[in-house]
């Protein structure tokens, strides 16, 4: 077997392997005029029919739409796969193609254009097995898959009649339809099946052309009627539009085609428009449960396969998705499969890994809400019906005090078993775990209440460092982004972050204590995604409008911390003098001792 899946993979779920099965059907070319005809008829068709109908969100009720998306809000957990061509060059998928990038104005650097558009006829991934594939989704318990059917590199890994340049190209080795040998595997498996597509093609002629661009958008609707026509039944459809308005790809009349071929769809807001829930990508969303939301983030550093690329810990990958559930959105979450069809045995034992611990753990996971305590560096909290699940990361003693809830505990339990006590009071809960009772990642206390907990306001636990939600500033912010503000830095929470723009080599990131306030402990966690971009800083305090130095380094890295000389100050800036790139920090603490 030249699949390295372990033999329990595939005990879990029943399946026993069989051959890919063969390509089937031949592609004919046809010529630039015809393909152009045919595509004005669509349109045609498409824009008479557009015309009688309305969106499948213009019609729904509230209560039908949060029908539609209970099974996705549900699962929690999804499968992304980023594939292609470029797996022979191990660099990243679309965005390492050198030469224009229609539309969008730079270029790429890695592999020129006139290699990277032929990589297809070199590429023959003959250990690709669908089956095998959605068995280790299902091995890690994930509920759902989402496949990239088109890259910005223009790449189609299906077998369209829009244009040649894909998979099923006589000139390919491979000429076997990916996406239709992936959607028939989670169908028989009953895994729900997604694709990824993108609006921007970097390598077509026609977009963002003066006069050709409307032949363009032709090509996209094509495609997409393509992909909700002849695959069965597509379950979500993630578009990537790099945040380009709707207009520019003609997003309504998209998704006007989607929701009349398939009506139960889930579709995500890179359109341009709104649609059904919000994408943060490599980073953990903020708690927010008025609006559906699913972060997309990478098992390793890249989205595409890369030999020997940085893989996450388990207790990162677990604690990931943790938050996500916590802050009431679901993660996506990513590998890239290797040349040969393989997703790589390391990675699938870290998939794995996350498995078994689901398969102990699930029921804090899957159909739960997140809060009522919002996610922090304490940990995060998931609800169902009368039921709070503390996740528990870190604890700095053997007691965890949680804000008081109108509700009326009636028992608590550890997950895994183990002494466990916890006690209400007026001024909140108080849960106290025997040191044996405690997990190195992710310690789960389920605790019962009389009533639901659903409808519980969300509330924060409040850190012991001074800086936690203290009005904050900054010389400079990654592209004007609220997300990237200098608050985030101040929030307790290790998974959002101040980022400054690229190419920033000094920068200041101030707080306001409100008061003047003595502090001895400080701690710096500068983003991990970045390695250790600060080369020198400083800490200053400002007395009588003056700033004064109070302590000076070089690099920070993650989880920097030091004791310093007490001062007292209500104004401290933590000043980076030199930095390899713009600098970016998850947390900038002070601690009294």
């Amino acid at each position: 077997m030249n699949l390295l899946v372990a033999d329990d993979v595939r005990r879990r779920i029943g399946m026993a392997r069989e051959d890919p099965p063969s390509h089937v059907g031949g592609y004919t070319k046809v010529t630039c005029m015809n393909v152009r005809f045919s595509l004005a008829i669509l349109l045609t068709v498409l824009s008479a029919l557009s015309g009688s109908m309305a969106q499948t969100g213009d019609r729904e009720t509230a209560a039908q739409r949060e029908a539609r998306l209970q099974w996705w809000r549900e699962a929690r957990f999804g499968l992304f796969i980023h594939w292609g061509p470029v797996s022979l060059k191990g660099t990243e998928i679309g965005w390492s193609r050198a030469g224009e990038r229609r539309g969008y104005g730079s270029t790429g650097t890695q592999v020129p254009a006139e290699v990277y558009d032929q990589l297809y006829t070199q590429f023959n991934p003959t250990n690709f097995n669908a089956r095998e594939w959605v068995a280790i989704a299902q091995a890690a318990d994930m509920r759902y898959l989402v496949f990239t059917s088109r890259h910005h590199d223009g790449f189609s890994m299906f077998d369209t009649r829009a244009d040649d340049y894909k998979i099923t190209n006589p000139r390919s080795p491979f000429r076997r339809d990916v996406v239709k040998e992936l959607a028939a595997a989670c169908q028989e498996a009953g895994l729900p099946f997604g694709l990824y597509y993108s609006q921007p093609d970097w390598r077509h002629p026609d977009a963002f052309t003066p006069d050709r661009h409307g032949q363009y958008l032709a090509y996209l609707k094509q495609q997409v009627t393509e992909l909700c026509s002849n695959y069965g039944r597509l379950d979500i459809l993630w578009f990537d539009g790099l945040g380009k308005p709707a207009k520019d790809y003609d997003g309504k009349a998209l998704v006007q085609i989607i929701r009349r071929l398939q009506p139960h769809i889930i579709i995500n807001d890179r359109t341009g428009l709104p649609e059904d829930h919000d994408t943060p990508e490599q980073r953990v969303g903020k708690y927010q449960d008025h609006r559906p939301w699913e972060s997309c983030i990478t098992i390793c550093r890249q989205w595409a396969w890369k030999p020997e690329d940085e893989m996450k810990s388990l207790k990162e990958c677990l604690q990931t998705l943790v938050r996500c559930a916590g802050g009431d959105g679901n993660l996506l979450f990513n590998v890239g499969p290797m040349p040969d069809g393989r997703i790589e045995p390391r990675q699938v034992e870290r998939l794995r890994e996350m498995g078994d611990w689901l398969g102990e753990h699930g029921e804090s996971i899957y159909g739960t809400r997140g809060g009522p305590f919002k996610p922090g560096k304490w940990g995060a909290s998931t609800r169902k019906d009368s039921t709070i699940y503390l996740h528990v990361f870190e604890a700095t003693s053997n007691e965890l005090v949680l804000p008081s809830l109108k509700a009326k505990l009636v028992s608590s339990r550890l997950l895994k078993g183990g002494q466990l006590t916890a006690r209400q009071t007026d001024a909140g809960i108080i849960v106290n775990v025997a040191p044996e009772g405690r997990q190195p990642i992710n310690t789960v206390v389920a605790l019962t209440f009389e009533d639901s907990v659903m409808t519980l306001p969300a509330v924060s636990l409040k850190g012991d460092s001074l800086t936690e939600g203290a009005r904050a500033t900054a010389s400079n912010v990654f592209a004007r982004d609220p997300h990237y503000a200098a608050g985030a830095a101040m929030d307790g929470d290790d998974d959002s972050r101040w980022a400054t723009d690229a190419g920033t080599k000094q920068a200041w990131l101030e707080v306001d204590l409100g008061e003047p306030k003595t502090f001895s402990r400080v701690r710096i966690d500068e983003w991990a995604g970045g390695g250790k971009r600060v080369q020198f800083f400083e800490l200053l305090t400002r007395t009588d409008g003056e700033w004064q130095s109070c302590f000076a380094g070089t690099t920070i890295g993650p989880h920097w911390e030091r004791m310093i000389t007490p001062v007292t100050a209500r104004h401290v800036r933590l000043h980076v003098l030199e930095a390899t790139e713009g600098p970016t920090i998850n947390e900038f603490q002070l601690f009294t001792k």
